[in-house]
């Protein structure tokens, strides 16, 4: 009976796969809050952070911490324990507690307990608390009076809770700053709670007087107590406050680098190092040349190579940063030694061969950011150095296969990329070492240097050809056996000679690649090539892989998905047949294509879920359909001029009109109408760059690329042939000198460069519209068509994923009915949101603020037309929230003055970390009916019924005249 009881329990509860709404699942949990048997309330309890994440609406969640602060108060200290826990997993929820003083008092009265362990887990819970209640003066002094108990547990827990309160109280702080110094420097205190009282006093940077009085306590406890952990605690402690207050940071380095040098303790040692590494991350540019000098100096000296491995990783944290760059710089009045003759390079020249790997890498890493940021001549050994040291890492690494060695290559690799883009004559050097490594090296590391080959060819297109041929020799000789590392190797490998055959794929690169993607029977290594493939244009290959795997999926929407991408590339593959100066080729290639795309967003359509919608995808691919259209259509437009030229009476009716261009007869009006198409899908382009919130930066550019597209197309119709005077090539020539990051970007820019000088040579040179004109038009067409379309990774991959989740207050109970208000009150609408994440959040970019705008229209009018201002008839209004802890709230005063029915709609939108604002949704609706105010209906209702009497004694005068 119990464990059906408990079955059902858990069944209602909406965790199996029922799902129930918020307040019913809230009962559920209240039913076994209620229950006799401790395990079903406890279980209870620990399902609270679950509902939170489900319902994180402020309702419920107020609902929810006072039952269980009732749980708090009644319960044994094992539930309380775990209504502790389930605070402190909650803590981005507690801001959302409404009653909050009901709340704490609840909790608050088991502090009075005779129970030192209940006391003690209250002590945690209100130091948990402490972001909502950082200035109760009861909490306050409830943690003063327990730090004196003579219970070790509560001693402890109120240490946890006053560190709590001073990260958040600066009153708790001031207060608590001169009880901790006297507990830290009195006899009576044991050691064990000294150096767990010590860390509170990194919190006591809430002004400049306390951190200095935080700071003097440290150093007297520093040079009074030369014990090792007291010592570690202390300057860890330390380094915390210096971080936080800012002020001391210089005289912190100062201090750490004084023991790292002077303290023979190795523990001592290595928290300095450690320490030095979070000022290096957190303030490079706080480290002065000396401090840098004096870092060298130890690494040179000190025998041990773990403490130089540390050393050495805080200089090449700094190394990447503005420090580099002060410690190289000439001081006025101060001869500064070159570069190459620096402690510096000399250690890392020491460390690039050292047998301890990490040591190296470091080294190695060192001296490129040296070579890459400081731009002084004399530095061609520096650069050869650095080169060489990368290359015997390479061979060291590859050769091992431990994690250990793979993360040590990680960095080297990284570094090759780095020097590459920074030192390009270097790249050639850096690519043959890698391809000569690249056969014999572990499956593992093959396919890391996979990953740094195509980042070089990315950055620098001419060193493809090079490599082209040892790849295609090395794809031959792989993939015989199906483990995960050889399928990954085979997606590297492929990515790596599609990015480096630039253009189109040869036929011998196609056959080697069929044929050792045959041998292999997994399907997902096959759509990872292919989507690689569509990513990079080679659209021909991707068709043919995408084909091969449409009878491989189990789903009925996988294959609507597989056969939308076969048929996308297929249309993009009849593109490749475009001529230039052919243009009825150009009409045929672009119908032929449009065919297979409206057959794709078809399938592209059926693939879709609920929820998995698709909506980039659909519109994206519906943009492009457009497009397509829109150039054959311009196209077609063109031709016109020879097939329907302008009639005789042509220059008659221009001067007539008053319009010069009338004399080219119809083509005037039909090229105005394409430039107005241009324009639409360039605005259209915009809106879906806005919606794109989670899209990555290459897609982005993507999209940007075809929205500049349209532009340059209908830029082109105006500068030739609307209006000739008035157009300017300044804005746009600027376009093609930003740097490109693909090749498919690299063959957009300089086709839209090549497209604005031809317009700009045509320009004013011959009246319009002549058939220069419309050849230079078309031939720009064909010149876009001709890139290849890049599909890019937000087509297939959504690897950030952001949402809004809005509720209004008041809301009705069903969504059709109406909320009922007077016309002469105002509605006060409360709207409150949710930022939801997925698994990587703020992975491109993270919501700043949102924008809420709120509108209502009048739906259906009731009762007389009465004359009411123009304000009072519509409402629009905008605010600015910053959500906290994923959480925001404001109010809108609404008013209804016209009786009847009306929609209001509250839209969202997001604000990035750049100013840029984007429109993620969602949009709610709701309805109002304003009715009128019952003095205003009962005037109404008397002035009816005083005008009755009259009317009928009119009624009776206008019967007796008859």
């Amino acid at each position: 009976m119990a464990s059906n009881s408990t079955k059902s329990f858990l069944a209602d509860a909406g965790y199996g796969e029922q799902e129930l709404d918020a307040n019913s699942a809230l009962m559920e949990l209240d039913k076994g809050l209620r229950s006799g048997k401790l395990g079903e309330q406890c279980e209870a309890v620990v399902r609270f952070p679950r509902l939170f994440q489900k319902y994180p609406f402020p309702i419920l969640i107020n609902s929810a911490f006072l039952k269980l602060a009732d749980v708090f108060r009644v319960g044994n200290n094992f539930l309380r324990l775990c209504v502790l826990k389930v605070t402190q997993q909650s803590e981005k929820h507690l801001e959302k507690i409404l009653n909050v003083d009901e709340f704490v008092k609840r909790i608050f009265s088991v502090i009075h307990s005779n129970d030192p362990v209940a006391r003690a887990i209250t002590l945690r819970m209100l130091g948990s608390l402490a972001s909502i209640i950082p200035e109760r003066k009861n909490a306050h002094h409830s943690i003063r009076q327990s730090l004196d108990s003579h219970d070790n547990v509560e001693v402890e827990a109120a240490v946890f809770a006053a560190a709590n309160f001073s990260a958040q109280s600066k009153d708790f702080a001031v207060g608590i700053c001169n009880k901790i110094s006297e507990m830290i420097q009195g006899l009576a205190t044991p050691v064990d709670l000294k150096l767990k009282l010590i860390p509170i006093l990194q919190h006591m940077h809430h002004d400049a007087i306390l951190a200095s009085s935080a700071r003097q306590l440290l150093q007297q406890l520093v040079t009074s107590y030369p014990s090792t952990k007291m010592v570690i605690v202390s300057l860890h402690t330390f380094t915390l406050l210096a971080a936080s207050s800012l002020v001391d940071t210089p005289k912190q380095i100062q201090l750490l680098l004084q023991y790292l040098k002077n303290d023979p303790r190795k523990a001592v040692k290595r928290l300095t190092i450690q320490d030095l590494k979070l000022l290096a991350g957190k303030t490079p540019h706080t480290w002065s040349r000396e401090n840098i000098q004096a870092l060298c100096e130890c690494a040179l000296q000190t025998p041990y190579d773990s403490l130089k491995l540390g050393m050495l990783s805080v200089l090449s944290t700094l190394s990447g940063t503005i420090a580099i760059k002060h410690y190289f710089s000439t001081v006025p009045g101060n001869v500064s030694s070159p570069p190459r003759s620096s402690d510096l390079v000399k250690l890392a020249q020491e460390c690039c061969y050292h047998n301890n790997r990490g040591i190296a890498a470091h080294g190695v890493r060192v001296l490129t950011n040296i070579t890459v940021s400081c731009q002084e001549k004399d530095l061609l050994a520096l650069e050869q150095d650095a080169v060489f040291g990368l290359e015997s890492l390479l061979v060291l690494c590859s050769q091992d296969g431990n994690p250990g060695a793979q993360a040590t290559l990680k960095i080297a690799l990284n570094c090759m990329v780095k020097l590459a883009k920074g030192r390009p004559h270097l790249s050639q050097s850096v690519v043959e070492t890698l391809l000569t490594q690249l056969h014999s090296a572990q499956d593992a590391a093959r396919i890391l240097m996979c990953h740094c080959l195509a980042a070089i060819a990315m950055q620098l297109p001419v060193l493809g050809d090079g490599m082209l041929g040892d790849l295609m020799e090395l794809y031959k000789v792989i993939g015989r056996s199906a483990t995960d590392k050889q399928q990954e190797l085979l997606v590297s490998l492929a990515t790596v000679i599609f990015v480096a055959s630039q253009k189109a794929l040869s036929v011998e690169s196609k056959a080697v690649i069929k044929q050792q993607l045959e041998s292999v029977s997994n399907g997902w290594t096959v759509y990872r090539i292919a989507r690689q493939a569509s990513r990079m244009g080679n659209h021909d290959m991707a068709k043919e892989l995408y084909q091969s795997l449409l009878t491989q999926v189990a789903s009925e929407h996988f294959y609507f998905w597989l056969n939308s991408l076969k048929e996308f590339s297929h249309a993009e593959q009849c593109l490749t047949g475009l001529q230039e100066e052919n243009y009825s080729s150009a009409l045929s290639c672009i119908a032929e294509s449009l065919k297979f795309y409206h057959k794709g967003i078809a399938s592209l359509t059926a693939a879709s879920t609920p929820l998995n919608p698709l909506s980039f995808q659909c519109e994206f691919v519906k943009l492009r359909i457009d497009l397509l259209q829109a150039f054959s259509q311009l196209i077609c437009t063109c031709n016109s001029l020879k097939t329907s030229p302008p009639p005789a009476i042509a220059t008659t009716i221009a001067m007539t009109l008053g319009n010069d261009l009338q004399r080219c007869g119809r083509i005037s009006n039909q090229m105005k109408q394409s430039m107005e198409e241009f324009r639409s899908l360039a605005s259209r382009y915009g809106d879906l760059y806005q919606a794109s919130f989670d899209a990555d930066s290459a897609t982005l550019r993507n999209v940007e690329l075809q929205q500049q597209s349209c532009l340059l197309i209908s830029h082109a119709i105006e500068a030739l042939i609307l209006d000739p005077e008035s157009a300017s090539f300044q804005e746009y020539g600027s376009a093609g000198t930003a740097h490109a990051d693909s090749e498919y970007e690299r063959r957009m820019m300089s086709v839209y460069n090549h497209v604005l000088e031809e317009v700009e040579s045509l320009n004013r040179k011959y009246t319009p519209v002549s058939y220069m004109h419309t050849a230079c038009l078309c031939n720009a067409i064909i010149a876009l068509l001709k890139v290849p379309l890049s599909f890019q990774r937000y087509f297939f991959q959504k690897l950030q994923s952001t949402s809004i989740k809005l509720a209004l207050s008041p809301s009705p109970r069903n969504p059709a009915e109406p909320i009922a208000v007077q016309n002469n009150q105002q509605l006060a609408l409360k709207v409150e949101g949710v930022v939801q994440h997925g698994s990587k959040p703020g992975l491109f970019r993270k919501i700043q603020s949102v924008c809420l705008n709120v509108s209502s229209t009048l739906q259906s009018k009731s009762g007389q037309d009465y004359k009411i201002p123009i304000d009072n008839m519509t409402n629009e209004m905008e605010q600015r929230v910053e959500p906290h802890n994923d959480y925001f709230s404001t109010q809108f005063l609404l008013n209804f003055a016209i009786l009847g029915t009306h929609n209001i709609t509250v839209e969202s939108s997001v604000k990035d970390a750049n100013g840029i604002v984007w429109k993620t949704g969602p949009r709610t609706t709701i309805f109002v009916k304003s009715l009128e105010d019952p003095y205003s209906q009962q005037i109404r209702l008397q002035q009816q019924q005083a005008q009755q009497p009259l009317q009928q004694q009119q009624q009776r005068n206008a019967y007796t005249r008859f």
